[in-house]
């Protein structure tokens, strides 16, 4: 073992080869000797515990060095290209900004803005300021409040509006997010008191009657946004919600998950209430998310009656939550599109993505074929069913074309592996051994960049 260990080379050793030398012209000293270092230390532990019968070769720790500064040097959150067929992939940072966006966001973020003053008045103004007027004007809500996420939405409207106080919920409604996060304890955490009544299948008006006490400050409905209950089921409307609530001097507060300005039944989606009709409904408060369903950039975004949104925006928590210039800008853009419809279905990538007909997504496939004819693949354009995703339209599916792609030498988990080495990675699915691009998520203008993966020398 001793033997072994004397013949590691030192790393002011690996350091002054020309190789090297040449590696530090190019990347930062510190970088690579954290990495050399990390590499000498390894391969000794390797010694010790006996795994290594030899020492490697300098060549090879070299090799070894230049494969993890390459790897490393590449940033952390990278593009990748999504062709699973899930539109909003949370795991792939859910809804893609528009070009409009893009433009927009580029002006403000690098620029000096005028995020907290306000022009007009030539004194200082309120960065909430900027999306309160679009919000309004397409949802019809009295008064707007924007932070960080919908779990902050949520959150911060229960403690401001019902700290210490009872918040009555239907047990069916208990829905966890994600990440363990679960409305109960979103609820304890606001400093509210949860209420649970009814079941997992069925809840009545008069669970919500019989709950109702002296210390009881809202009735919350929580939209099952990312699962559904079917069969021997009853849930009391938003409607019947804010009624009672009125009736007993209590607020109507309604966490509508994903949130949407549009009906998507034309496109082949079961019925999903917007946010303008949960308002119209009767609710107080309302909110949503805004990287989801809306397609713009992850906030929480809460509308409803302005002296609640006044109370929220009171509340120390606001800052903690507050949204950044480039949230702002990204959203505001986004929103802006939604003055017109077919703007909003054309410009606003997730929007299109779920509206784009068959026959379209049929003429991309073969024009995505046409490109692979030198690939070595064979390829098949086959029927497939892409989804929502990101906790929007629970087991619910679009009908999409996909192009199938096998290879006569290489498995389909060897191609996989390949393509997610990529520069920029390819997430593809698997199915029957062979590999599925989904033409609904995989863009156009990145065709060029999967065949060119497709086409090297270790995937022929």
């Amino acid at each position: 073992m001793k033997h072994l260990l004397s013949k590691i080379p030192s790393i002011n050793k690996v350091l002054l080869t020309d190789t090297v030398k040449q590696l530090l012209d190019e990347h930062p000293e510190i970088f690579v000797k954290d990495i050399l270092k990390k590499e000498i230390d390894n391969i000794k532990v390797n010694v010790l515990q006996g795994k290594l019968a030899e020492i490697p070769s300098m060549e090879e720790i070299i090799k070894k060095l230049m494969e993890e500064v390459k790897k490393q040097d590449r940033f952390s959150l990278r593009r990748v290209i999504n062709a699973t067929g899930t539109i909003l992939h949370t795991n792939l940072g859910r809804s893609l900004l528009s070009d409009r966006v893009k433009e927009h966001l580029t002006e403000t973020a690098f620029n000096y803005s005028n995020l907290e003053f306000d022009i007009e008045g030539k004194k200082r103004g309120s960065r909430y300021n900027h999306l309160t007027d679009i919000i309004k004007r397409l949802t019809g809500a009295e008064d707007v409040l924007v932070v960080n996420n919908n779990a902050a939405a949520v959150m911060l409207t229960l403690n401001t509006l019902s700290k210490d106080r009872e918040i009555i919920v239907s047990r069916g409604e208990l829905v966890e997010i994600g990440g363990a996060f679960r409305i109960p304890e979103i609820i304890k955490l606001s400093g509210g008191i949860p209420n649970e009544i009814g079941t997992t299948n069925k809840t009545h008006l008069k669970d919500y009657i019989s709950a109702i006490n002296e210390n009881t400050a809202a009735l919350l409905k929580v939209h099952t946004s990312n699962y559904k209950i079917t069969g021997f089921t009853k849930e009391v409307t938003n409607k019947e919600v804010a009624e009672l609530a009125h009736e007993h001097g209590l607020i109507a507060i309604n966490d509508l998950g994903s949130g949407q300005f549009i009906d998507f039944r034309e496109y082949g989606l079961p019925y999903e209430p917007t946010v303008k009709e949960v308002l119209d409904s009767g609710m107080d408060v309302v909110t949503f998310s805004g990287d989801k369903l809306l397609g713009g950039p992850q906030a929480g975004i809460i509308v409803g009656k302005k002296n609640y949104i006044e109370e929220m925006k009171k509340n120390q928590l606001t800052r903690a939550l507050r949204v950044d210039k480039m949230t702002i800008a990204a959203l505001e853009a986004t929103l802006k599109l939604y003055l017109d419809k077919n703007e909003a279905l054309k410009e606003i990538p997730t929007l299109h993505m779920i509206s784009i007909s068959k026959e379209k997504l049929l003429k991309k496939a073969k024009n995505f074929v046409k490109q692979l004819k030198n690939t070595g693949f064979l390829s098949e354009i086959i029927e497939e069913r892409a989804e929502v995703g990101g906790g929007s339209y629970p087991s619910s599916y679009l009908e999409s074309i996909a192009v199938k792609l096998t290879h006569n030498i290489k498995s389909s988990t060897e191609i996989e592996k390949k393509l997610l080495e990529e520069k920029i990675p390819i997430i593809t699915r698997i199915k029957e051994n062979s590999i599925i691009l989904d033409m609904r998520t995989l863009r156009e203008d990145e065709f060029g960049i999967v065949v060119e993966s497709l086409s090297k020398k270790d995937l022929k």
